[in-house]
């Protein structure tokens, strides 16, 4: 079983914000599969299915950022979902707008909502896909992350968007270091 996690924020109010972008991915590649998060349980929306033959749990945690791993953990202990068997879509300051990156085992980088995934979960052997929103040092981190994006950012990232949905369906069939090396090159 595969688990796909979309990081965000819950409530009309972080729609489209940078912070958001786990949770834009998420549900341009629910759109594109015409699933639909039908389940409320564990502090979370959910979507359980099948696809090609593997079951996947696609996951909104609907905790705020902070504390996303009280849900993720809640949602792996549930259906015992191994930790080599996750996907933590996530923004990334250090990343150039639309630059977009698989990693493992790796730091949360200061990303609150990782550091909380990897302190509930007992590990920082997690995989990511990274989208970059860049980094504005003029303004606080926080006002940032919660900012908008732009058009011209918004259409950068639309470009992202379509890899990352094929990055999606690679992961549920794919060996990790494989993707990493058809995706990261880029």
């Amino acid at each position: 079983m595969k688990l796909v996690v979309g990081l965000g924020n819950p409530g009309k109010e972080y729609e489209k914000t940078r912070h958001n972008i786990g949770f834009n991915v998420l549900n341009l590649y629910l759109k594109k599969h015409s699933i639909n998060l039908d389940k409320d349980k564990f502090n979370g929306k959910y979507a359980k299915t099948n696809i090609n033959g593997e079951e996947v749990i696609f996951l909104e945690p609907q905790t705020y950022m902070n504390a996303s791993g009280d849900c993720v953990r809640k949602v792996v202990d549930f259906y015992k979902i191994k930790h080599e068997d996750i996907l933590i879509i996530q923004d990334d300051l250090d990343m150039e707008i639309g630059k977009i990156k698989l990693k493992e085992k790796s730091s949360s980088g200061g990303h609150n909502g990782i550091k909380d995934i990897e302190l509930k979960l007992g590990t920082n052997d997690i995989k990511r896909l990274k989208i970059g929103i860049s980094n504005n040092k003029m303004m606080d981190t926080k006002d940032y992350v919660l900012g908008k994006f732009n058009k011209d950012d918004q259409e950068k990232l639309e470009k992202s968007y379509e890899i990352c949905l094929n990055i999606i369906d690679d992961f549920l069939t794919m060996n990790f270091d494989l993707l990493m090396g058809k995706y990261n090159k880029r």
